[in-house]
């Protein structure tokens, strides 16, 4: 009996001590296939053009290829969920914006829990917005807007990319800080939602400077303010929202890397270390600043400072989205 006992022990033993070193050389040798980095939106769209951006040079330091995939749908939540859902081996990568901090109040039944289910990598960037109308929109400035739209409050229209997108969340700080709520027009993307506010079809729009700026330099579109505390090089003659009238409106949009819950330290701190290395690529560097904004420092793009901001954030939008009354299914 005592020696059956001592086998399975022994056994025991080895199989414990096979699985770790399984494991251990798994992550010695990482990566050995793609990695596939998933994106909550639609290709063209300001996070799928920030990820292809660090994609090529993320893929050359850890030399692999990166496969960006497009999984749409319900504000970013049914990637999250299928990322949340993945194997913790570093071989599936998702990225999100700031809707990563409101899904916990904006959706009623989230499927996870955004401290709980991932393992934060680092951030990308921050992107400012804008506030922008429609061409023939009557005001002039963000201060004649903030007077219109009280005013024809019934009339007017605000277009955004769907509920949780980056436009959603400034369309509803917007109407939070001039304590007017307007008719809303959701869209399935910031595309066809851009074209409407082109063709004249709604009012107003505020979107992220990496799909707005080409339309603001071209004149396509009648631009108010950017949501920045300092003016953009890229858009010099764009005021601030406070300088414009709106004290204290201040915005951007940050992106950030994840992996599912569990994936080991090391894995973790090589994707991490990938990224920041990408962050510095001069190319990315000379797009980032064409597109209105620039990407997060080394400090930014640790797994530690990320996380730090979710939790802070999940906390700041928590109260503005229960005042707008605003939830999702």
């Amino acid at each position: 009996m005592q020696s059956k006992i001592i086998r399975s022990a022994i056994i025991g033993v080895t199989a414990l001590t096979a699985t770790l070193a399984g494991q251990a050389f798994a992550q010695d040798d990482y990566p050995s296939q793609p990695i596939t980095l998933v994106v909550p939106f639609s290709a063209g769209g300001p996070t799928d053009t920030v990820t292809r951006l660090i994609a090529e040079p993320m893929s050359e330091v850890l030399g692999t290829q990166i496969v960006v995939q497009n999984v749409t749908g319900a504000g970013g939540t049914l990637a999250a969920t299928q990322v949340a859902n993945a194997a913790p081996d570093g071989y599936t990568v998702f990225i999100h914006h700031i809707g990563m901090s409101t899904a916990p109040t904006l959706y009623r039944s989230l499927p996870f829990d955004p401290l709980e289910a991932f393992q934060t990598i680092g951030l990308v960037t921050t992107v400012p917005m804008t506030i922008i109308a429609r061409p023939d929109f009557e005001p002039e400035t963000l201060a004649e807007v903030i007077d219109y739209v009280k005013a024809n409050q019934e009339t007017v229209t605000y277009a955004n990319a769907g509920i949780g997108a980056a436009s959603h969340l400034c369309g509803m700080l917007f109407m939070d800080a001039i304590d007017t709520q307007l008719t809303t027009v959701p869209y399935q993307g910031t595309g066809p939602a851009l074209t409407d506010l082109l063709g004249g079809q709604v009012d107003l729009m505020c979107d992220q400077t990496t799909n707005t700026s080409g339309q603001i330099k071209a004149g396509e579109v009648k631009a108010y303010a950017v949501t920045t505390q300092q003016r953009l090089d890229s858009l010099p003659d764009l005021p601030t929202a406070d300088e414009a009238g709106l004290e204290g409106f201040n915005l951007g949009v940050w992106h950030g890397l994840y992996v599912p819950a569990g994936t080991p330290e090391p894995i973790v701190q090589e994707l991490s270390a990938a990224l920041q290395t990408a962050l510095q690529d001069e190319n990315v560097v000379a797009r980032f600043a064409e597109l209105g904004t620039a990407p997060a420092t080394q400090e930014e793009a640790t797994p530690e400072a990320h996380a730090e901001l979710l939790a802070a954030q999940i906390e700041l939008w928590r109260p503005i989205i229960e005042a707008a009354g605003v939830y999702a299914d």
